[in-house]
């Protein structure tokens, strides 16, 4: 299963890897081995559109030598590109045996068993009227102290540059009770942090067994009282949708990390009206100025689309100075990319190419700069960090930081998943070395 963009979509295939593991699948690394080849696609940006028509036509002449073969090759479509493009998917590479939406995967098993009986392509891309979740199996720990949990899916604020909602769907926020049972289960296999996961997380509002509601505040009170979970992520949050029980939860539980993306995408209110984003600049900064009150050492991530229609040289430069204001300490930044579909796709005042390139040129030495700022005032300080990988050299581990820095150390394997403070020796623009102190160490959770 290869995957591309999002969190979500990382999720998403582990769940696949579930629900083919009863039928006789298992994993393989490498595209040549695979009996079964899923796509598991972003519609986010045209470029990764037509990565995936690229990725088809290499994997195209893999299929073709494995056509008089015993175990000949399903190669199938599957996540936003399938849900968005299915018939343009069947006109362009008809060789492709299935295409299914991000809402259908819980019939991966039955489409696999009709594209072995069946000509012509398998399309599942209506949105079911039943949860897919309530067909997954219960999530595995797959050996990993750390571990995604989808609560909320879909997006009903129709950005004008978005085409989430048309492949997510309508929001959608799964039980509490279900939640907290997947929590439980990866927990008990191991996992150490849990990142919520939703394309407006903090939108969620989770039906409880006695009729009410939890906004997702609560629900992390909630989550915070298993034992053997230490830290709580949450990603993606819109702006609008943070509520004063998810800001009290910055304040109360240590459990929730102090680091939070926040996307903002543009600085200039005009620029934001146009993307039909709701919040303007001074919502932005009292909700910023509210979690940090809550949580003084909270930091900031973001996302920027730069060179949105009609963008002028002043909007970018209210961009520019909202980075500054705020000093996130890292974010993702793209030029705009219509898609098919979306009001922006056509409106008028689309800013050109080279433009685009050069603001989002600036943008990024002026982010890059302010994160390897932030990851210099760490040195010389102790951290605590969640171990839960081997580094590219022997003896060495990585894991990440409070801030979601990763870092490096050597130190015993047997400190694997453990929570370690850790001594930062040195701050690169992507990463942090760090020193461990012997057997004397100090763990930051017993």
């Amino acid at each position: 299963i290869k995957s591309y963009g999002c969190q979500m979509n990382v999720y998403d295939a582990e769940r696949m890897a579930d629900l083919l593991a009863p039928i006789g699948y298992r994993m393989v690394e490498e595209a040549k081995d695979a009996d079964l080849l899923i796509l598991n696609t972003c519609h986010i940006r045209d470029k990764a559109v037509e990565k995936v028509y690229s990725d088809l036509g290499r994997l195209r002449r893999i299929k073709t030598s494995r056509e008089t073969s015993t175990h000949p090759m399903i190669l199938a479509v599957a996540g936003c590109v399938a849900q968005a493009e299915g018939e343009e998917i069947l006109k362009r590479t008809p060789y492709v045996d299935i295409i299914f939406g991000p809402q259908t995967y819980h019939k991966l098993p039955e489409m696999v068993a009709r594209a072995h009986r069946e000509t012509g392509t398998v399309l599942e891309t209506e949105f079911p009227l039943e949860s897919k979740f309530d067909h997954l199996p219960k999530p595995k720990a797959r050996g990993r102290y750390s571990a995604f949990l989808t609560v909320q899916e879909g997006c009903d604020k129709f950005c004008t540059f978005c085409v989430v909602p048309y492949t997510r769907g309508a929001e959608n926020s799964r039980p509490t009770a279900d939640v907290i049972s997947d929590a439980r289960s990866l927990v008990a296999g191991g996992v150490r942090e849990i990142t919520l996961l939703g394309q407006n997380v903090n939108a969620y509002h989770g039906a409880t067994p006695h009729g009410t509601e939890l906004g997702l505040g609560r629900l992390i009170t909630e989550l915070a009282k298993i034992n053997g979970l230490h830290r709580i992520r949450y990603t993606t949050s819109y702006p609008a949708e943070v509520d004063d029980d998810l800001i009290e939860a910055h304040a109360t539980v240590p459990k929730l990390m102090p680091y939070l993306h926040l996307p903002v995408q543009s600085g200039s209110d005009s620029i934001l009206q146009a993307m039909n984003r709701r919040h303007n600049i001074d919502a932005y900064r009292s909700l910023v100025d509210q979690l940090r009150h809550a949580r003084s050492d909270i930091a900031f991530s973001s996302d920027f689309i730069v060179g949105f229609p009609g963008e002028t040289d002043a909007d970018f430069q209210s961009t520019l100075d909202l980075v500054d204001e705020i000093g996130f300490i890292s974010a993702y930044s793209f030029k705009y990319s219509p898609r098919p579909g979306t009001p922006a796709a056509a409106s008028l005042g689309q800013v050109p190419d080279e433009i685009k390139s050069q603001r989002l040129k600036t943008l990024q030495r002026k982010l890059s700069a302010l994160q390897a700022a932030f990851n210099s005032t760490t040195v010389g300080s102790k951290l605590p960090v969640l171990l839960d990988g081997h580094g590219r050299y022997p003896g060495q581990l990585v894991g990440r930081s409070p801030y979601m820095q990763a870092v490096h150390v050597s130190a015993p394997t047997k400190q694997l998943g453990n929570i370690v403070n850790l001594r930062i020796e040195a701050a690169h623009p992507n990463s942090l070395a760090a020193s461990y102190e012997g057997e004397n160490y100090r763990r930051a959770i017993t």
